[in-house]
């Protein structure tokens, strides 16, 4: 969920005499180790905050009377911000100094969860969740960035690296159960406001922990890209949501959706394919594009970037479904239903050193293509679930099937996604890959929401003929939505496996030392 810092050679240092320039040579900070705790404690923060609102969401939804069609903003509005955003914050840490980015980003994010945390409405908490992203966009490159300055040493550099990709597996499995626990013993307001007081600490550590840089060169930012690719995606989005919305809200016993071809739908996603397009021909043309073509058009790296927007795709929905499965369908409360998805957490962790060890023997393709295949076979699984099944006979060997699939594909996308980037371009190819999973995640889980309630529409339509039978089938319309929505999951999982499997042919000797630091 974070970006990898700028190179180093692009980096100005800032001494405490203020005195700077490309020649500034400066003696390691006696004090980086300190400074590295605070910047590895907002990137917890940041892989918390992701997987603590899916538990809370069964509670704030009911809490705020969200709809079933809009439930999924509550992901998206924090994933399209930071995903949309993350290029941006980048080079703004680059040019007008980490130091302070990474500050005001912690500020921010402490302002918005506390703004989510008492939000009233469910457009205040939409809105407070986008400001969280938006903030977050600019505190994770920052703090990567500094990572990359403060360690020059390339063992200690990746020490620091390794931090932050614990993180990112140990702290989704944290999230899940401290989400349980505060929604379940507290509210779920607390899933959020609990990030207040933590970054406010972490900012005031920085203060005296963290030194300031900058890279030099043109400091022009391309804002006309942000804007249009940020508008397109949440056109895009909002087409999405518009077909699964109720057709007649007003009246309950009416459960039929706008679907595909209603004005609003085809509005939104043409309004989406115009602005995506014109950013794609504006990107050819920018001095100084927010996303350098060059980057994308490789033929590995590319096939990296896309293999990751599908998994996102399917990942995020499949933790969305998984915990309404939990908790509406079986009854699980929010902690039972956090010790649920441990199996998933546990499995990339245990199998993160197994394949990092294989990278450099059989290479990327060898290890992402049976990945994927077993990613796709676990979310299948789950199309098999009822309100009867067992989660020890479903739900675990799924979770464990697609965790050792996943593991396969996140280490050897993040090394691919480096292959022939020279320096001055690695900071770039490595932020692109978090903002396709991240954009991914956004784009699958209004997709597969969408699906979702059409089918659950569907069947009620089916099989209902009377107010009561309505309310006894609706547990059922909603695991056959579950059903719909994993088989498009496992889909979506296809996608990225024949991605990898016709795009990506590098050898192992292609791959770098160092991949990019990715969720």
């Amino acid at each position: 969920m974070s970006t990898p810092a700028s190179p180093a050679d692009e980096t100005t240092p800032v001494s405490a005499l203020g005195q700077s320039g490309p020649d500034a040579v400066e003696a390691p900070d006696p004090r980086r180790w300190w400074a590295l705790a605070v910047l590895a404690a907002a990137q917890l923060m940041i892989v918390l905050d992701a997987s603590i609102v899916n538990i809370a969401l069964p509670s704030a939804q009911e809490d705020l009377g969200i709809s079933n069609a809009d439930r999924q903003w509550v992901v998206t509005a924090y994933t399209l911000a930071f995903g949309g955003l993350l290029l941006l914050g980048g080079r703004i840490a680059d040019y007008t100094g980490r130091k302070r980015t990474f500050i005001i980003g912690l500020l921010g994010f402490a302002g918005a969860s506390a703004l989510g945390g008492i939000a009233s409405t469910q457009g205040l908490l939409f809105a407070a969740r986008a400001l969280q992203g938006g903030f977050a966009a600019l505190m994770a490159p920052a703090a990567l960035s500094i990572v990359t300055v403060m360690f020059t040493d390339p063992k200690e550099r990746a020490k620091a690296f390794g931090v932050f990709g614990a993180l990112a597996g140990g702290g989704a499995a944290i999230g899940l159960i401290i989400g349980g626990v505060l929604t379940e013993y507290a509210s779920w307001r607390w899933c959020l406001l609990v990030n207040t007081p933590v970054a406010i600490i972490v900012a005031l550590a920085a203060v005296p922990l963290v030194h300031e840089s900058r890279a030099p060169g043109d400091t022009r930012y391309d804002i006309p890209g942000v804007l249009m690719s940020s508008l397109g995606l949440v056109s895009l989005v909002y087409g999405f949501t518009e077909a699964a919305r109720a057709k007649n809200p007003g009246d309950r016993s009416d459960t039929s959706v706008q679907g595909w071809t209603h004005s609003t739908t085809i509005t939104f996603l043409v309004i989406a394919a115009i602005l995506l397009t014109a950013f794609v021909i504006w990107e050819t043309r920018a001095k100084n594009p927010l996303l350098p073509l060059r980057i994308v058009l490789d033929r590995n790296r590319g096939g990296a970037y896309l293999a990751f927007l599908f998994v996102g795709a399917g990942l995020y929905a499949m933790f969305l479904f998984l915990t309404y499965y939990f908790q509406v369908n079986l009854g699980y409360s929010p902690l039972k239903a956090g010790f649920a998805f441990l199996p998933f957490s546990l499995g990339i962790i245990a199998m993160a050193g197994v394949v990092a060890q294989l990278l450099p023997r059989v290479g990327p393709r060898a290890l992402m293509v049976p990945g994927l295949v077993m990613a796709a076979l676990g979310m299948l699984w789950l199309t098999q679930i009822s309100a009867t099944t067992s989660y020890w006979t479903h739900v675990f060997p799924s979770q464990l099937i697609m965790s050792i699939g996943l593991a396969c594909v996140f280490i050897p996308a993040a090394s691919t996604a480096l292959i022939g980037v020279g320096h001055h371009d690695a900071g770039v190819a490595s932020a692109v890959l978090n903002t396709s999973q991240q954009i991914g995640g956004s784009l699958g889980t209004a997709l597969l929401n969408t699906l979702f309630a059409g089918a659950v529409t569907a069947y009620l339509a089916a099989h209902v003929r009377s107010a009561q039978e309505a309310q006894q089938l609706g547990p059922d319309a909603l695991i056959h939505g579950y059903h719909v929505a994993f088989f498009w999951g496992a889909v979506l999982f296809g996608c990225a496996l024949l991605t990898s499997a016709l795009l990506i042919n590098a050898k192992k000797t292609d791959v770098p030392a160092e991949g990019a630091v990715a969720a």
